[in-house]
């Protein structure tokens, strides 16, 4: 009999464990899938302020003409017209 009430309270463990984890992964996936609420995109208003900042710092990508990386375009070499990512690949020979 003391088997029986050990493997039913293990089962009666395993089932609320179980349970508790699906709960909360269902609440994280809620909030992950929730608009956020407030001013600013959910976020306080120093949280706004911080973010149109950042976007104000973003810098312009470009492609490099000889090997098609993306650079910052404050590192950009030009040559020829075209914009480069260094300047040993705006030396080489265009083909």
């Amino acid at each position: 009999m003391s088997r029986l009430l050990f493997w039913l309270a293990l089962i009666c463990l395993v089932g609320f464990a179980i349970r508790s984890k699906i709960r909360e992964a269902q609440k994280r996936q809620q909030q992950y899938h929730q608009p956020p609420q407030g001013t600013a995109g959910g976020a306080s208003p120093a949280a706004g302020a911080a973010r149109q900042q950042a976007t104000a710092e973003a810098e312009t990508m470009l492609q490099c003409a000889h090997c098609g990386v993306f650079y910052p375009a404050s590192e950009t070499v030009q040559a020829r017209g075209r914009d480069y990512c260094s300047a040993a690949h705006a030396a080489m020979p265009s083909a």
